[in-house]
């Protein structure tokens, strides 16, 4: 109940203003342990997908890292500047920088407390973390090759002037790779400002049923996690916030009430 309650209020662009970053901010804080380094609902890949190749330390995260992985590899990021827009706990950003060889790689949130608990965990020479607005990204234009957005966008209060940022600071044929989840209702909203930003959108693909998956096999150690790690007054919140079995963001996506895309565009 909780759960389909808060994910209707975000709809609004004052109430996800207001709300998402003291959630974020709570979550570094209460909860800064470096083994739990995603946030967000994980991918299962397709059949026709080459399985992703970890080092033994990445495992644990799979799940989560798939998801970075498969967006990150539609875009060549080798030797280019990169930038993570809603890098959350770092460990996307971390990723990328170890396995997709960046010239560059920012890492950029809101939370000043994500900011911190990444910059203190999650060390490689390409790679640093900067505090700042989506929607007033806090670099010169033309900055970047590559501009990466996973699973954040749904938190920003006017996604369109999130996208004109992107093409703003993303250099000639640069490119945006971007995923995330809306209400089926609020999809064709999504998809008309991604073809109005003035980007091309080259590659558009429904993943919907992929997260889901996702979230059906990491169910139980999701579980586990939470009862070992979350305090007993947040493992209510946990569940829905990280999308157990049976939470409302399992089962609206499950009947496709919720609908998962990835796009690419190019400036």
């Amino acid at each position: 109940m909780i759960g389909s309650v808060f994910l209707q209020l975000t709809r609004h662009s004052g109430f996800r203003r207001m709300a998402w970053k003291p959630i974020y901010e709570l979550l570094a804080t209460v909860l800064p342990l470096r083994n739990w380094r995603f946030m967000n609902y994980g991918y299962s890949p397709g059949p026709h997908e080459a399985p992703v190749i970890l080092k033994p330390e990445d495992e644990e995260e799979r799940l989560p890292l798939q998801l970075y992985h498969y967006l990150a590899t539609r875009g060549d990021m080798n030797g280019k500047d990169v930038l993570e827009v809603g890098c959350g706990r770092g460990g996307g950003s971390y990723y990328m920088a170890r396995y997709l060889a960046p010239r560059s790689l920012t890492g950029l949130d809101l939370a000043e407390a994500a900011i911190a608990f990444c910059r203190k965990h999650w060390k490689h020479p390409s790679l640093r973390y900067v505090r700042g607005n989506a929607e007033d990204l806090p670099f010169p234009d033309q900055s970047f090759d590559v501009v990466i957005n996973v699973e954040s966008s749904h938190a920003y209060g006017s996604f369109p002037q999130f996208l004109s940022e992107v093409k703003r600071v993303l250099r000639p044929e640069g490119i945006l790779l971007i995923t995330d989840m809306r209400l089926e209702g609020d999809l064709p909203v999504m998809q008309e400002a991604l073809h109005q930003s003035g980007m091309k959108v080259v590659e558009e693909e429904d993943i919907t049923h992929l997260v889901v998956k996702a979230i059906e096999e990491g169910d139980k150690r999701k579980r586990v996690r939470i009862r070992k790690l979350v305090p007993w007054w947040l493992t209510g919140f946990f569940h829905e916030f990280a999308g157990v079995k049976g939470s409302a963001i399992h089962l609206h996506m499950k009947d496709r009430r919720r609908l998962y895309y990835r796009w690419k565009l190019i400036a």
